[in-house]
């Protein structure tokens, strides 16, 4: 079956925030409607309605991609995708082959989290998602689990605490240039290194924020794109891949499900040397080394040389291969169900060339978004072109 063409025409953010006033669905609508509002189209002429939601628990109600679906699901087919942090990738992906497919053509992504409700912390969310025989008895949370991890990738590949804090560094004073940033800063390394320490090696300032927000895209297909804008944004590549749940019985210091992703997405696009062939990227950081992580499985470095073109400025505005723009999760915060669609918002603005101060310094043409989900085994790729 020959597959359609299918693009982003329109997109729309919300202040990624502690504590918003505003209520998730609030917070969902004004995402959509100035997604709806840049395509030039209404809630009527909506197909199909995609919710990225994570954690029910989060907003305290249950079935939470059918409370947010109001924004625009009412009669029209929905669907949920849930995905852990790799969510609103995997739901631009749905979108992608909603509409690849043919069965619908106008497509609106509305994704959301707001996670302040959690109390004390939204980790404790989390303290129920262990295996109960092999896991629970440890009484694991994420942040020790992510620490092994991040102490693994330092040990196997040299990586200093200093090399990686300086993604905290770059992401957070690029997101200085983004109005709906929440940690948005200018801080040193000895900043990051000398914050709070909350499972060593991870410190306060090496983890994205607890955050509430929305996003939302229109994805449509080629012929509807070409009626609404001069200046689509296409969507050429998607891949996803999940690697084995069991953490304890993976290599943790290469992202394998990463690498499984991005070659499903490069084989689609047609990208035979991504380091080469890609403009810009917004991998997923939710902690500082993640970035680093990432970026080499996505093949844009080699193992263990992300470090080394993160200090020659590579990753910078002005650098050859601009990395996370926006100020990732670690300058604009990480609110779940929304913070994979922030990664696909920023390439799109990018490629559209209205990303106003965080437009990168050089011409770009083709832009990367990946995501990390579920218990660090989950990776979704979306590549675009202009």
């Amino acid at each position: 079956m020959m597959l359609r063409k299918v693009a982003i025409i329109g997109a729309g953010l919300t202040l990624f925030r502690r504590r918003l006033k505003e209520t998730p669905q609030e917070m969902a609508w004004e995402a959509a409607r100035k997604a709806l509002d840049e395509a030039g189209l209404e809630l009527k002429d909506i197909d199909c309605v995609i919710t990225s939601a994570a954690l029910d628990a989060y907003d305290g109600v249950h079935m939470r991609g059918e409370h947010i679906a109001h924004s625009g699901g009412v009669r029209k087919t929905v669907s949920r995708v849930y995905a852990g942090g790799a969510t609103g990738g995997m739901a631009t992906i749905s979108a992608w082959y909603h509409v690849a497919s043919g069965l619908c053509d106008k497509v609106l992504v509305i994704g959301e989290e707001k996670m302040s409700h959690a109390l004390p912390h939204p980790q404790s969310v989390f303290r129920y998602i262990w295996d109960p025989i092999t896991e629970k008895p440890l009484n694991p949370n994420l942040i020790w689990i992510f620490a092994m991890e991040m102490y693994r990738y330092m040990k196997t590949y040299n990586v200093s605490k200093e090399e990686i804090a300086l993604v905290s560094v770059k992401n957070k004073r690029n997101a200085l240039n983004n109005p709906y940033a929440q940690a948005a800063a200018n801080i040193t390394v000895d900043d990051v290194l000398n914050s709070e320490v909350l499972v060593w090696p991870v410190n306060r300032l090496d983890v994205s924020p607890v955050s509430d927000g929305a996003g939302a895209i229109v994805v449509v297909n080629g012929d509807v794109a070409r009626q609404f804008t001069d200046t689509p944004v296409w969507i050429v590549g998607v891949g996803w891949n999940m690697d084995n749940p069991q953490w304890s019985n993976r290599e943790l210091a290469y992202a394998r499900y990463v690498e499984e992703s991005a070659m499903m997405a490069y084989k689609m696009a047609k990208i035979e040397r991504p380091d080469k062939e890609i403009d810009v990227i917004e991998p997923h950081d939710p902690f500082d080394y993640k970035e680093l992580h990432h970026i080499e499985g996505l093949k844009i470095a080699k193992r263990g040389e992300a470090p080394k073109l993160l200090k020659e400025g590579v990753f910078d505005l002005d650098g050859d291969i601009p990395s996370s723009p926006s100020g990732g999760l670690m300058g604009c915060g990480n609110p779940i169900g929304a913070s994979g669609l922030l990664k696909v918002i920023s390439i799109y603005w990018q490629l559209k060339g209205i990303a106003g101060r965080m437009q990168v310094k050089k011409p770009v043409y083709t832009g990367l978004a990946q995501n990390w989900g579920d218990l660090m085994q989950m990776s979704a790729v979306v590549i675009m072109r202009r």
